[in-house]
């Protein structure tokens, strides 16, 4: 009998990508998603959808207690650290409140199985070496805070409720499936490899490097990029784990390997055989310096290969999915 998996958020990049995976390895998904950031066209057809807030007791009770749902996917939520700092009342509410709201919902009907969309941020700024889970958590801003803070909730819950959490802590997501189905679209962008794909294909005029003082090999922040194919494989495996053993975990997704800004514009350069135009502007508030993944807890449990680890295929898919929505706009 196929598994139903409910999926918050499944109209959102990642989420949309992780369901079309499940649904292709025989899960049954439903999908709840407010569309307030998220794209109706990109939810997969064969998933159920509802539209609602994660917050709306009455109707969020309804979907869970009509439906035997064996996990949950909890990926709803903000995601902007630039508007976070503007905003922080803003990210509370939806990445700490209505979360926790949700969440003693699907307690009170017995959905006990968890997976949280987290984020590397939760470690802040810290020395140059790859991050363990075990590493120390200190936020810098607004949106790591309120995704630590929904951390610690289900975490000291779980003491005292019996439910089983699997948190996953993002790095750095980019690049887009093999069919295309979904990818990153926001009018607001800031993630470095959409904008510069942006630049390549004259959306934008020119790609801003916030800050080039920083103390890394060439003065530009690091970060570890995953993609999103791999992404949805790491779901799909803790969600086979969660259900068959109900074992809680928090793991880093990642590759390991850190990449400069000026890296990722070069690879960026190499792929369109000329290069973008790029202006130097100063740091962006709150932005941590280096954030690379140790994975190897999660690649160690599952025996886990990544497929798509490398920063050439990941550009590479990203810049075919903005000439896709050019195309189409």
């Amino acid at each position: 009998m196929k598994k139903n998996i409910l999926i918050t958020g499944g109209a959102g990049y990642i989420g949309s990508c992780v369901a079309n995976f499940l649904l292709e390895n025989n899960y049954s998904v439903t999908i709840i998603d407010n569309l307030i950031t998220g794209n109706i066209d990109f939810i997969p057809k064969r998933a159920k959808f509802e539209k609602c807030d994660i917050d709306d007791e009455i109707k969020i009770s309804k979907i869970i207690s009509k439906t035997k749902f064996d996990a949950v996917i909890h990926l709803a939520g903000l995601i902007r650290v630039d508007e976070s700092v503007k905003k922080p009342e803003k990210y509370f509410l939806y990445n700490y409140k209505k979360a926790k709201n949700f969440f003693n919902i699907c307690f009170k009907f017995g959905l006990n199985n968890i997976i949280l969309s987290s984020t590397a941020s939760v470690y802040g700024n810290q020395k140059q070496k790859p991050l363990t889970e075990k590493a120390k958590t200190q936020p810098i801003n607004p949106y790591a805070r309120s995704k630590l803070k929904i951390e610690k909730y289900l975490i000291k819950k779980s003491k005292t409720k019996k439910f089983n959490y699997i948190i996953l802590r993002y790095f750095n997501v980019a690049g887009t499936e093999i069919k295309m189905r979904s990818g990153l679209k926001s009018k607001f962008s800031t993630h470095l490899i959409k904008v510069a794909c942006e630049v390549a294909v004259k959306k934008r005029d020119k790609l801003i490097i916030n800050g080039d003082n920083y103390k890394t090999k060439d003065g530009t922040t690091i970060r570890d990029y995953i993609h999103i194919s791999d992404l949805a494989e790491i779901h799909l495996l803790s969600l086979k784990d969660l259900i068959k053993n109900k074992k809680s975990h928090i793991f880093n997704c990642g590759y390991g390997k850190g990449y400069s800004v000026k890296e990722v514009i070069e690879c960026l350069n190499s792929i369109l055989k000329k290069k973008i135009s790029v202006q130097i502007g100063s740091r962006r508030k709150m932005d941590s310096q280096y954030l690379v993944a140790n994975s190897q807890k999660f690649k160690n449990y599952y025996l886990w290969k990544p497929k798509f680890n490398d920063l050439k295929t990941i550009i590479a898919s990203s810049l075919r999915w903005e000439m896709k929505l050019k195309r189409f706009k």
